[in-house]
C-alpha cells in the first residue's frame, strides 16, 4: 500500500511545517517562498504521453504537439497503438518519440493499480516502459499519484536549489542528493516543492548564471 498521499494544500502546509521544524534552513526557505503550491495533476495514459512529448523541447512546442495528438484522437492507448507513422509525424513526433509512445500504448499499465502500489513499486512499473526514465516516473508519482515521500534528485533545479540553500561547494549529484533527501522523509515530496520554490527566489536574488 502507498504511504501518505498529498490531497490538499493543507497536506502541503503540514509537510512544510514539519520540514521547517526539523531544519532551520528549510524554515528560512519557507519564509522567503511563502505557502507552497499543491501541484497535483491528472494521471493516466494522457499524462505520460505529455511527459514523453515534453522531453527535450520547449514548453510551447510540447503544448502544441500534445494539442495535435489530442485533436487527432491519440490520447488513448488503442488509438495510439494503431496510429500510422505519417499521422504521428504530422503531430510533430520524431521517430524516437513515436517509438516511445507506441511502447507506452502497448505497456498495459494498470493506472488504477498504480494508485494502490507502494512508491518504489509504482516507480519501477513506470520505468519498465521505454522513454520513461526515473525522473519522469518520480515526477508522475509526486504530482499524479500525490506521493508525499517521493523525491526527484535527478532534477537540475532541485540540485541547484540544494547547493544554494545548504551552502554546498558544488551542485550535488543525483546520488548525493538522494542520500541528503533521506533526512527529509516522510515529506520528501514537499521538500521538492519547497526547493523548487526556493530556486526561483534564489535565482532572482543571485542573478541567472
Amino acid at each position: 500500500m502507498p504511504g501518505r498521499i498529498i490531497e490538499s494544500e493543507a497536506c502541503v502546509a503540514e509537510g512544510a511545517a514539519w520540514l521547517a521544524a526539523h531544519d532551520p534552513r528549510f524554515a528560512e526557505a519557507l519564509r522567503l517562498t511563502g505557502p507552497l503550491p499543491l501541484r497535483r495533476r491528472a494521471g493516466g495514459f494522457a499524462a505520460l504521453v505529455d511527459a514523453i512529448v515534453s522531453q527535450q523541447v520547449s514548453v510551447a512546442s510540447a503544448d502544441a504537439m500534445v494539442a495535435r495528438l489530442a485533436a487527432a484522437g491519440l490520447m488513448e492507448p488503442l488509438a495510439m497503438a494503431a496510429a500510422s507513422d505519417e499521422l504521428l509525424r504530422a503531430c510533430g513526433m520524431s521517430r524516437q518519440k513515436a517509438r516511445y509512445l507506441r511502447a507506452l500504448a502497448a505497456a498495459g499499465i494498470d493506472y488504477d493499480a498504480l494508485h494502490l502500489a507502494p512508491d518504489d513499486a509504482a516507480i519501477a512499473r513506470l520505468v519498465e516502459v521505454p522513454g520513461i526514465g526515473r525522473w519522469t516516473a518520480e515526477i508522475y508519482a509526486m504530482f499524479s499519484l500525490g506521493r508525499a515521500d517521493v523525491f526527484a534528485p535527478g532534477d537540475l533545479a532541485l540540485q541547484e536549489a540544494a547547493r544554494v540553500l545548504f551552502a554546498l561547494e558544488a551542485r550535488p549529484t543525483e546520488k548525493a542528493l538522494r542520500v541528503m533527501a533521506e533526512a527529509w522523509s516522510p515529506w520528501r515530496g514537499v521538500a521538492a516543492r519547497l526547493l523548487w520554490a526556493y530556486y526561483r527566489v534564489a535565482k532572482q536574488r543571485e542573478g541567472i548564471r
